[in-house]
C-alpha cells in the first residue's frame, strides 16, 4: 500500500479528468502527476533524501495536495504543521522531527523567519504563496520549472509516510508515526463505510494539517475522484464550493455544520443538489443542530466517523440511515457507530479483559490503522499500545449491535470545535503565571464548540489576576484555541489521598443531568 498509488491508477483510467480545482486555478491528473513529479524533484535538489522530514506551513492549497503526495514521491515524510499554533510551538514540533525543509505560504510568512532563526533543524525554505517570493527563499513555482520530473521511489506499507503532531499529555505535543499502510487503510475503510464513492467531487474545508482532512481525501484519491479546495472555512465559501464545484462530499466537524446551516447564506437560492454526504467528527452532533441541518439539507446524508490521529484517524462509522427520522428510532444517533473496515474493538476494563455489554470500560483498537508509535517516545508509545491494541482513553459501553456510546473520558483530553485539547498544556501554561498556586482545566458543555476549556485556579496569597489576565497570559505561551475560555477561583483543589487532583469532582456541576459527562 502507498498512497500515491491512486494517482498512478487515476492518471492511467482518466488523465484528462480535473484532478484539483483551487480558486482560478485547475489541474488534470495528468498535469497533476507532472507537477508532484516535479516537486519531488525539486525537493531531492535542495536535500530531501530517503527518509528526510519535510515541513509545511499553510492554508489550504493546490499546492498543499501537492506536497502531500510530493514528499512520498521523492521519499521523504511529510510534517504537516497546525497554522493554530504559536510559534514556539510549530518549532518545537520542527525540531523534535528533525525537519530540514519548510514550505510557507504568504500567511505564514512573517513567522517563518523565525522559525528559520530559532531552528536547530531547518536549512532550506520554500514559499508557496502567490506573492513576490520573500529574500532567501525558494520560489515554489521556479523550483518546479528548474527540474525534470523524477520517478516515484515508491515508499509503501509500513514504510514511515508522516509525523502527525497532536496534544501531549504530558505538556509537550507528540509525534504520531504513520505509515502508508496505517493511512490507506484508513482511506479504504472509509470507502467501504460509504464516504466516498467514484465519480464524486472532495471538498477540503477541514484544515488540511489535519489527518481527518487527509484521511477523508486519501478514500477520494482511491477513488479517483476530484478535489475542490478552498483556503480556510467560512460558511458562504462552503456554500459557494458546494455550489460551483457540483461537490458530493465534506468534512466538516458539527461546529461547523451548525455555522453554515445558521448563517444567512443558507437564505440564498444554492443549488446544493450535487451534495450526497457530510461525514463530520470530533464530537456528537446535538440533536437542535442535526434537525436544522436535515431541514435546510433534507436530501444529504449525515455520517459520523469517531477516531484519534493515533488510529489514522479511524475506529467507527455511524451511517447515514441513523441520522434519519426512521433510523433515528432505533437509539443509535448518540453513539459513534460500530468497528469500521479493517478495524477490530474492544471495550475493557483495567486489566485489559473484555466488558459484556452495556458495561462501560476502555474503548481498545487493533488493525492496521494503528500507529507505528510516537517519535522519539517510545515509553509514551510502550502505555498506549499494547499486544496491538492501542489504548484510546475513551470510557464507553458497547450495544448488543456492536454500537459504542462514548461515557467519559479516561484522558485528560478536552475536544472542543474539533480541536483535541490536553488539559496538561493548558495547566502548564497556567501555572507559569506568578499568582497561580495551582490550577486544574476542564470540558464544561457547550453548545456552540461541544467542550469549552474551563480552568479552576488557586491564587497566591494576596494575589488578583483577573480572569481575562490569565487568559491573556495563556495566549502567550499556546494556541489561542487550547486556552481557557471561563476561569474560575478556588481556595484549594479537590485532591484524592495519593494528591491526585479529582476532575471528577470538578466537572460534576457542569455535567449534573445530562446522560454523560463529556460531549
Amino acid at each position: 500500500m502507498y498512497i500515491t498509488q491512486s494517482l498512478h491508477r487515476a492518471v492511467q483510467h482518466h488523465p484528462d479528468r480535473i484532478a484539483v480545482r483551487f480558486g482560478d486555478r485547475q489541474r488534470t491528473f495528468r498535469e497533476f502527476a507532472d507537477r508532484v513529479a516535479r516537486l519531488a524533484g525539486a525537493l531531492q535538489k535542495i536535500g530531501m533524501q530517503e527518509g528526510c522530514r519535510v515541513a509545511m506551513l499553510s492554508l489550504n492549497s493546490d499546492r498543499y495536495l501537492e506536497y502531500q503526495m510530493a514528499v512520498p514521491w521523492g521519499g521523504g515524510v511529510l510534517n504537516p504543521c497546525n497554522t493554530r499554533w504559536t510559534a514556539a510551538e510549530i518549532l518545537y514540533s520542527l525540531d523534535d522531527s528533525g525537519s530540514i525543509i519548510l514550505l510557507v505560504d504568504e500567511a505564514s510568512r512573517p513567522v517563518a523567519e523565525r522559525l528559520r532563526h530559532d531552528s536547530s533543524s531547518l536549512r532550506e525554505l520554500i514559499y508557496c504563496g502567490d506573492g513576490e517570493v520573500p529574500a532567501g527563499m525558494h520560489g515554489y513555482e521556479e523550483l518546479l520549472t528548474s527540474v525534470d520530473p523524477v520517478p516515484d521511489v515508491v515508499r509503501r506499507d509500513e514504510d514511515l509516510l508522516g509525523i502527525f503532531y497532536t496534544g501531549g499529555t504530558t505538556g509537550f505535543p507528540k509525534g504520531v508515526m504513520l505509515s502508508h499502510a496505517n493511512v490507506y487503510s484508513a482511506g479504504l475503510a472509509l470507502c467501504a463505510g460509504g464516504l466516498a464513492a467514484p465519480g464524486g467531487t472532495y471538498l477540503h474545508a477541514a484544515p488540511m494539517f489535519h489527518l481527518a482532512d487527509l484521511g477523508m481525501g486519501i478514500s477520494h484519491w482511491i477513488e479517483g475522484n476530484t478535489h475542490s479546495v478552498i483556503p480556510a472555512f467560512a460558511p458562504e465559501a462552503v456554500l459557494d464550493a458546494l455550489e460551483r464545484d457540483r461537490v458530493t462530499h465534506v468534512v466538516l466537524v458539527p461546529t461547523m455544520i451548525q455555522m453554515i446551516v445558521d448563517h444567512p447564506a443558507m437564505n440564498k437560492p444554492y443549488d446544493l443538489s450535487s451534495l450526497q454526504t457530510i461525514a463530520y467528527g470530533a464530537s456528537p452532533i446535538s440533536d437542535a443542530v442535526l434537525e436544522r441541518a436535515l431541514d435546510a439539507l433534507p436530501d444529504v446524508g449525515f455520517v459520523q466517523a469517531y477516531g484519534m490521529t493515533e488510529l489514522s484517524a479511524l475506529a467507527t462509522i455511524n451511517s447515514a440511515y441513523y441520522h434519519t427520522a426512521e433510523g433515528r428510532k432505533l437509539g443509535k444517533l448518540r453513539s459513534v457507530g460500530r468497528a469500521g473496515c479493517c478495524v477490530e474493538l474492544r471495550i475493557v476494563d483495567q486489566e485489559d479483559k473484555e466488558v459484556p455489554r452495556g458495561t462501560v470500560g476502555e474503548v481498545v483498537v487493533r488493525g492496521p490503522n494503528v500507529m507505528l508509535g510516537y517519535w522519539n517516545k517510545p515509553e509514551q508509545f510502550a502505555e498506549a499500545v499494547r499486544d496491538g491494541w492501542m489504548h484510546t482513553g475513551d470510557g464507553a459501553w458497547m450495544d448488543d449491535d456492536g454500537f459504542i456510546f462514548i461515557a467519559d473520558r479516561l484522558k485528560d483530553v478536552i475536544i472542543s470545535g474539533g480541536e483535541n485539547v490536553y488539559s496538561p498544556e493548558v495547566e502548564n501554561a497556567l501555572s507559569q503565571h506568578p499568582d497561580v498556586v495551582a490550577c486544574a482545566v476542564i470540558g464544561v458543555p457547550s453548545e456552540q464548540w461541544g467542550e469549552s476549556v474551563h480552568a479552576v485556579v488557586v491564587r497566591k496569597l494576596g494575589a488578583e489576576p483577573s480572569p481575562e489576565e490569565l487568559i491573556a497570559h495563556c495566549k502567550s505561551l499556546i494556541a489561542g484555541y487550547k486556552c481557557p475560555q471561563s476561569v474560575a477561583f478556588a481556595d484549594a483543589l479537590p485532591l484524592s489521598a495519593t494528591g491526585k487532583v479529582l476532575k471528577t469532582m470538578l466537572r460534576k456541576p457542569f455535567w449534573q443531568g445530562r446522560s454523560r459527562g463529556v460531549a
